[in-house]
């Protein structure tokens, strides 16, 4: 990386200004807040695991059942920054699991637009597109109803495959 200077100049002038700060704890907050929401309501579906942080670019914790864990996958929550929206992605415990269900789940409805494998899952879904954060009962409540509807749907799906 070329002037990387210049870029820690930068990056240190927004952290001083504060608002980076301030939205980006308040993000990884509300995160785990959905964490410890779903923990409370969703237990007798799914485990969950902690919270994990990007660097800067993703917020997400994992949840799996028993059928997932049979398959070595697992589902993610995830926050992303960069597109400032809340997504599930599916993903393999090691490379070549990821890679296989890849292979099996290329042609679906989740992944019709891509011809290659994400960098970080096997699939992707957009739950909230433009997340309203001045209201976060109302947010979390819509991304839980979301959440439940897309991970059935990939969960039949994949029973299907057996």
């Amino acid at each position: 990386m070329e002037n990387l200077n210049k870029y820690v100049a930068v990056y240190k002038e927004q952290l001083e200004k504060g608002d980076i700060l301030i939205a980006y704890n308040e993000l990884v907050k509300f995160v785990m807040k959905l964490r410890t929401e779903f923990i409370k309501t969703l237990s007798d579906k799914y485990s969950f695991a902690g919270i994990l942080h990007g660097y800067m670019d993703y917020t997400y914790f994992y949840y799996s059942n028993d059928f997932l864990k049979s398959k070595k996958l697992k589902l993610g929550l995830v926050l992303n920054h960069l597109e400032m929206r809340f997504e599930i992605w599916l993903l393999g415990n090691t490379i070549p699991t990821q890679k296989n269900h890849w292979e099996l789940l290329k042609n679906t409805k989740w992944n019709k637009d891509k011809t290659e494998m994400p960098k970080y899952s096997i699939l992707e879904t957009t739950l909230v597109e433009n997340p309203d954060f001045d209201n976060l009962e109302k947010l979390t409540k819509q991304i839980e109803t979301k959440m439940i509807k897309a991970s059935d749907e990939i969960l039949d799906y994949l029973k299907t495959l057996d």
